[in-house]
């Protein structure tokens, strides 16, 4: 029965990790992203709350919102919702924009690792939370970034700047 779990366990975490890192059905971030003009990063397009660099931002903060929850049982959240978007809607320059999406690979690589540890319990909630497990919190990023790279993927047919 032990290692019956222990392949089930295998199976899941490989599910998650492709779910994460692969583009599946859907585009991925990196590739939403790829070749976007510079300039177009920050524009607002008209009756739209928010620019692609703000949609990045968001990403990584919230990506490293449910990271740090998930392996940090003193962690605080930020405030709902100004302590998820930044408020300005363009990088400051090419670093912060480059910064920010090598965060985001750099986080989900650190999420990972806590789906492969050997003593991962992906289904036990958090002592410190309302419910929340492990495999929740990965679907949870999954689900979020790729909502919010479709909206990116909008914005730029929105700009004229998609394939």
């Amino acid at each position: 029965m032990e290692n019956n779990a222990a392949i089930l366990k295998t199976a899941i975490v490989k599910s998650l990790k492709e779910l994460l890192l692969k583009d599946n059905a859907h585009v991925s971030l990196a590739d939403a992203v790829k070749d976007l003009p510079p300039k177009l990063r920050g524009v607002v397009p008209e009756s739209l709350p928010y620019s692609i660099w703000q949609l990045v931002e968001h990403i990584r903060i919230a990506q490293k919102d449910i990271l740090e929850f998930s392996r940090d049982p003193e962690y605080q959240s930020p405030r709902w919702p100004e302590g998820y978007w930044p408020a300005e809607p363009a990088p400051k320059n090419g670093e912060a924009w480059d910064s920010s999406l090598a965060q985001i690979k750099t986080d989900l690589k650190a999420f990972i690792l806590l789906l492969e540890a050997p003593d991962a319990a992906l289904f036990t909630p958090f002592a410190h939370g309302s419910g929340q497990h492990l495999f929740r919190e990965a679907v949870l990023i999954a689900d979020h970034t790729s909502y919010h790279t479709g909206e990116i993927v909008a914005i730029r047919r929105l700009l004229g700047a998609w394939k």
